[in-house]
C-alpha cells in the first residue's frame, strides 16, 4: 500500500497523534477529556478529515472483539455473585510465604488461564480481585497489576485462542492447534519465568506485607467473606435518642434488658453479660448468668443471619426486635428449597463456565461462545438482568470502538505499510540480523497501530518473504509474528487490549480505584519486552 495524498497523511497523522496523546495522558491540561472521549475524538477526526468514510469507519469496528469483551464482563459478574473469587483467594493464599510468592503465583496462574481463556478475559476476571488482595495485605498494587497484564500477554501467545491476533494467524497460516502450541510453548514457559524474575528484581524492596499483628497471608479472609461480616448500625426510631457521640447502636429486649453492641465496620460482636449499666443492684449471679446466656444466644443468631443474608437479614432482625417477634436461627428459616436453588445455581454457573472453556478449546468462535454463555447465565438466573448489566464497563467498549476507527484511518494513510516496504529486504528470517530487524518492525507497529492491525498488515507479506526461502521457514515466520506481536503488548500501556483493560478496571474498582500510569508501565515493560522477546525468538521452532 502506497502513501495516501499528502493532505490525508498529514491530517490522519494529526488525528492519530491526538488520540495517542489522550490515551497516554487522559488528564492532559489542554484537553482533559479522558481516554474514552479521546478515542471517539480521534475516530471522528478521521471521518471529518476524510481520511476514512463513515461506511469504512463502521466496518473498522471489530464486533467480534467487542462481543468477546462484553460477554466476558457479564460472565465475570455472575462468577463474582457465586463467590468464585473466594476460591481464587484460597488458591492464591494457600501456604503462601509472602508478597513475592503471591506475585509468582499470579504470573503462573494468569499465564495458564490466559492461554485457555484469552488474555482479555483473564484480565477482566482478575483485576479487581488482585486489587482487593493487595489492599487486604497492604501490598503495593502496581507490581501485582503489572504481573497480571504482562503474564496475560505472554501466556496468551501459546495457543491460537489466547488472543485475537493468534486466531487470525492460525486461520491465515493453516497451522494446526497442536503444531501452534508445540512451536511457541517453550518460548512462553521461559518467557513467564524471565518476566517474573524481572518483576521481582525491580520491586524486590517494596514487595512485602505490613503485619499489624502476627497475620500471615494464609489467614487473610477473602473480600467476599470480609464483606459479609461488615454491617452498619441500625437506629431504632421509637427508642430514646442516644448521645450524639455514641459510636454504637443498641438493641434492647425486655424483660431481661439484653444489650448488644454492633460496631460499624468491624467484623465482631461485643456481648454485655449483665446488660451494662442497667442491671439492678439486687440481681444475683445466677440471674447474671442467665442474662449472659441470653446475650450469647441472641448474638449467635445475629451472626448466623448476617452471614447468610447480609444487611437485609440484619434489618429483618431489627424489625423482629421492634415488634417483639421471636427470632429463629437463620439456618432454620432458610428452607430446603432455597438451599437447593442456591446450590443448583452455583453448580449450573460453574458448568456453563466450564462448557465455555471447552468450546473455546475446541476452536469455536470465541465471541459467540462467550456471548452464549453470558445469555445462558442470564436465563438460568431467572431474574431481571439489569443490575448485572449495569456493572458492565460500557466506557471500555466505546473506547475500543473509537480506537478501531482511528487505527484503521491511520493504516489507510499508508505510513505503516511504507515502513514495512522499506524494512522488508532487511527483515528476512534466514539470518539472525533479519530476525532482529523483523522483530523490531513488529514491536514498533504493534505499539503504534496495535497488534491486530499489525498482523493483518504484515502477515501475508512476512509469510511470502519467508516462503521464498523454504516452506518450514514460512511456518516459522508465522510463529515469530505471533510471538513478537503478542509480547510487544507489554512494551507500553497502549500495546495491547489486556493492558488497557487492567488499567481501566483498576481505575474503576470499588471502593477505591488505582491508577496504573503510562510511565509506571513503561519503566517495567520496555526492558521486560526486549529481554523476553529475544529469549523467545531463540526457542521458536518450525
Amino acid at each position: 500500500m502506497t502513501l495516501a495524498s499528502p493532505e490525508k497523511v498529514v491530517l490522519g497523522s494529526i488525528a492519530f497523534g491526538l488520540f495517542w496523546i489522550l490515551a497516554v495522558f487522559p488528564a492532559v491540561p489542554f484537553l482533559p477529556i479522558g481516554r474514552t472521549a479521546g478515542s471517539l475524538l480521534g475516530g471522528m477526526l478521521m471521518i471529518i478529515f476524510r481520511v476514512i468514510t463513515p461506511s469504512q469507519a463502521y466496518a473498522a469496528i471489530d464486533l467480534s472483539v467487542l462481543g468477546l469483551l462484553f460477554g466476558t464482563m457479564v460472565v465475570s459478574i455472575y462468577l463474582e455473585r457465586a463467590n468464585a473469587f473466594k476460591y481464587l483467594g484460597i488458591l492464591f493464599s494457600w501456604k503462601s510465604r509472602g508478597a513475592k510468592d503471591l506475585l509468582c503465583r499470579i504470573c503462573i496462574f494468569t499465564a495458564v488461564t490466559s492461554a485457555l481463556f484469552t488474555n482479555d478475559t483473564c484480565c477482566v476476571l482478575l483485576t479487581e480481585f488482585i486489587l482487593k488482595v493487595a489492599r487486604e495485605n497492604n501490598i503495593p498494587a502496581h507490581p501485582l497489576l503489572l504481573a497480571l497484564a504482562s503474564s496475560a500477554n505472554v501466556g496468551s501467545s501459546a495457543t491460537p485462542i489466547g488472543n485475537p491476533q493468534n486466531l487470525i494467524i492460525a486461520i491465515q497460516s493453516g497451522i494446526s492447534f497442536g503444531d501452534f502450541i508445540l512451536g511457541i510453548l517453550p518460548a512462553m514457559l521461559v518467557g513467564i519465568v524471565v518476566n517474573a524474575l524481572i518483576l521481582l528484581g525491580m520491586y524486590w524492596k517494596i514487595l512485602y506485607m505490613k503485619k499489624d499483628e502476627e497475620t500471615t497471608l494464609e489467614e487473610v479472609k477473602c473480600p467476599d467473606d470480609a464483606a459479609s461480616h461488615q454491617f452498619s448500625p441500625v437506629h431504632m426510631s421509637h427508642r430514646p435518642s442516644f448521645e450524639d457521640n455514641n459510636p454504637t447502636s443498641e438493641f434492647r429486649s425486655s424483660p431481661n434488658q439484653v444489650s448488644l453492641y454492633a460496631t460499624a465496620g468491624e467484623g465482631n460482636i461485643r456481648r454485655s453479660p449483665c446488660g451494662g449499666g442497667d442491671v439492678e443492684s439486687g440481681r444475683n449471679l445466677s440471674g447474671c448468668s442467665r442474662e449472659g446466656a441470653a446475650v450469647d444466644s441472641f448474638a449467635r443468631k445475629l451472626e448466623e443471619k448476617i452471614a447468610l443474608e447480609g444487611e437485609h437479614g440484619l434489618q429483618e432482625m431489627a424489625n423482629c426486635i421492634e415488634n417483639g417477634i421471636p427470632i429463629e436461627p437463620a439456618e432454620k428459616k432458610e428452607t430446603l428449597i432455597k438451599k437447593w436453588r442456591r446450590k443448583s445455581w452455583k453448580a449450573c454457573l460453574y458448568l456453563v463456565t466450564l462448557g465455555m472453556v471447552v468450546a473455546l478449546l475446541m476452536g469455536l468462535n470465541m465471541s459467540w461462545t462467550v456471548l452464549t454463555a453470558a445469555l445462558v447465565l442470564m436465563v438460568l438466573d431467572f431474574k431481571d438482568a439489569g443490575p448485572c448489566l449495569d456493572k458492565v464497563s460500557y466506557s471500555l467498549l466505546v473506547f475500543f470502538c473509537g480506537m478501531f476507527i482511528t487505527v484503521d484511518g491511520f493504516n489507510r494513510t499508508g505510513i505503516p505499510s511504507s515502513l514495512w516496504t522499506i524494512m522488508e529486504p532487511h527483515a528476512r528470517i534466514d539470518h539472525a540480523g533479519g530476525i532482529a530487524v523483523l522483530a523490531i518492525v513488529i514491536l514498533i507497529l504493534s505499539n503504534v497501530a496495535s497488534n491486530v492491525p499489525t498482523v493483518l498488515l504484515l502477515g501475508g507479506r512476512v509469510a511470502a518473504s519467508a516462503a521464498a526461502i523454504s516452506p518450514s521457514q514460512e511456518k516459522r515466520a508465522w510463529l515469530i509474528l505471533a510471538w513478537v506481536s503478542t509480547v510487544a503488548g507489554n512494551l507500553s500501556l497502549l500495546g495491547s487490549a489486556a493492558n488497557l483493560i487492567v488499567c481501566e478496571q483498576a481505575r474503576r474498582a470499588k471502593p477505591v480505584g488505582f491508577t496504573l500510569s503510562f510511565w509506571t508501565h513503561l519503566k517495567f515493560g520496555f526492558p521486560s519486552t526486549l529481554i523476553v522477546t529475544a529469549i523467545g525468538l531463540l526457542l521458536i521452532r518450525s
